[in-house]
């Protein structure tokens, strides 16, 4: 339809035909008035201290981002812990450390003072998590290891307590093998006892406008029995929606999906309710044998990638070393990694290898007559491990996409998990946004445009209990997202050097995004961010409402 918007005093006043004077006027004939997006799973809470327009996620129409997800938070804050907490989100969300350490004061302590210092400050709206793994290391310190006593349980109970009562959105929590702190240990929230967990269910329960979050195991692989019991048992425990990431998809298995959605059946038997996030698009993820990357979690690749570079290149010469890798890799509950045929060559260093960027390592292999993984191990060893790898995932086909769009329609699934802030050198999934509205506009068209924007906006606006926003009506906040349905979309990732000391990050650039409005304000502008920052420090019970059903 077409119509008029009315801003005043960044809400929306009017929707329809306004011939009231105003002081100004966007002409936004041709263009799509959306309500801007809500990114349910970021990591932007050390990011927001140097950039208050959480890029890239802004320039692609993201209004909104729920931070302190998968158990990790930087605060609640001892200060003996500062530089354990900095190395932990290194090792497990792959910030670089020198940015961390320069780009952030750290001179907070409790969860409201890291609100209280955040607030005023940032152009798009933020709400945040409670970690587990920052509640249990400000109580046990060096010796969280272990599970809590009767005592440390109650002050973990307490500081949950009093962070939530100062705005926390919840409690967020990872029971993942993949989450371990810079020293190689399983990270705090890890230890808990499910009667831990379950006891701070309750505490979350007891505050308005709250959820939870979690992070298992299986959430990558296959969700085991006591997995889906308990991530039900937590949200009926708390009375709260619990959300998780990511539900991956396969044409080939679409039981495998199901099976994974029990978890939401399961809740909902108890009165709770569990939704998984799933990604519209492809995010750009890299993978690298010289920085910490997925390959890592491969079956037996850890021992080798760990080894001072020299040693890792000597053993990945060794085809017996070869061999077991390939082996691990294809054994992995992350096994998708291992179709080594399908990475695509990146940024190189060697001279000889100049002429593979962009090639595809299978292709390559078959001129050599090699196997894949035989081609792809000597590419990076003669570029001393430097090399960019893309790989491209074999789920890409009509099927894949069929079974997706109907799980994008199901109540207990949930469009996002991007990642932002996260992994900034080799993961990109910030541009979802307008990378979706471009596929559903000029691409597969799966979904028509207005259901597209419904599952980005209102829908996550829902199950946060977000009050007045997620939809564009008179009396609701004015984040307002206008882009050219003819050319929305984004850029391919670009290498940046943009972040506090030099820090690397992957970026890409918004396409047909005219403007975007926090609060009734333009933090973007053709493309361009202003020096605005309108944003609202999302606090629960005073800016969400209590819902479990979304």
């Amino acid at each position: 339809m077409r119509a008029d918007v009315a801003v005043r005093d960044g809400r929306i006043v009017a929707i329809g035909e306004v011939d009231e004077p105003a002081r100004r006027r966007v002409d936004a004939a041709g263009l799509f008035v959306a309500p801007g997006i809500i990114d349910p799973h970021t990591h932007y809470d050390a990011q927001l201290s140097w950039d208050p327009h959480a890029t890239p996620s802004s320039w692609h129409g993201v209004t909104t981002v729920i931070g302190g997800n998968c158990g990790f938070t930087l605060a609640p804050l001892q200060s003996r812990d500062a530089d354990y907490t900095r190395k932990m989100m290194v090792n497990v969300e792959g910030m670089p450390l020198d940015t961390l350490e320069q780009g952030a004061s750290w001179d907070w302590s409790s969860f409201a003072e890291y609100l209280d210092g955040l607030t005023g400050k940032v152009a798009v709206n933020a709400g945040f998590m409670v970690g587990h793994c920052a509640l249990r290391r400000y109580v046990m310190g060096d010796d969280f290891a272990r599970e809590s006593a009767p005592d440390e349980l109650e002050r973990i109970s307490q500081l949950l307590e009093q962070s939530l009562a100062s705005g926390g959105l919840g409690l967020s929590t990872t029971r993942s093998y993949t989450h371990s702190d810079a020293d190689g240990v399983a990270v705090p929230s890890r230890w808990a006892s499910e009667e831990e967990v379950l006891r701070l269910c309750g505490v979350v329960g007891q505050h308005d406008g709250t959820s939870l979050e979690a992070i298992v195991s299986g959430c990558i692989s296959r969700l085991s029995d006591e997995e889906i019991e308990l991530l039900a048992q937590m949200s009926a425990r708390a009375r709260r929606p619990l959300n998780w990431n990511v539900l991956l998809v396969d044409g080939d298995r679409p039981e495998q999906a199901q099976h994974q959605l029990r978890a939401s059946l399961r809740a909902r038997e108890l009165g709770g309710r569990v939704v998984a996030l799933t990604m519209p698009v492809f995010a750009a993820n890299n993978q690298s044998f010289l920085t910490f990357s997925n390959l890592w979690y491969l079956d037996g690749w850890t021992e080798v990638l760990s080894l001072p570079v020299p040693e890792r290149i000597r053993q990945l010469c060794d085809p017996a070393v070869r061999q077991r890798m390939l082996e691990g890799a294809r054994a992995s509950t992350l096994s998708l990694l291992a179709d080594f045929d399908r990475y695509v060559i990146g940024d190189v260093y060697a001279a000889e290898n100049e002429e593979l960027r962009g090639r595809f390592v299978g292709d390559i292999a078959r001129e050599r007559g090699e196997d894949a993984f035989t081609t792809l191990v000597d590419i990076v060893v003669k570029d001393d491990l430097r090399t960019v790898l893309w790989p491209v995932l074999a789920t890409d086909r009509p099927k894949d996409w069929e079974l997706r769009r109907q799980l994008w329609n199901e109540e207990d699934v949930l469009l996002g998990g991007s990642d932002a802030g996260a992994h900034v050198d080799r993961m990109l999934g910030s541009p979802y946004p307008t990378r979706f509205l471009a596929d559903c506009l000029r691409g597969r068209r799966l979904l028509p445009v207005e259901r597209a924007v419904q599952l980005m906006t209102e829908k996550p606006a829902a199950l946060f209990g977000l009050r007045d926003r997620g939809r564009l009506r008179p009396g609701y906040h004015a984040d307002i997202f206008i882009f050219d349905p003819a050319t929305v979309g984004a850029s391919l990732p670009r290498t940046s050097y943009d972040l506090p000391a030099n820090g690397q990050r992957l970026l890409s650039d918004p396409e047909g995004v005219e403007r975007v409005l926090v609060n009734g304000r333009e933090i973007v502008v053709n493309g361009e961010l202003t020096d605005e920052t309108p944003g609202t420090i999302l606090r629960s019970g005073r800016d969400t409402r209590t819902s479990v059903n979304g």
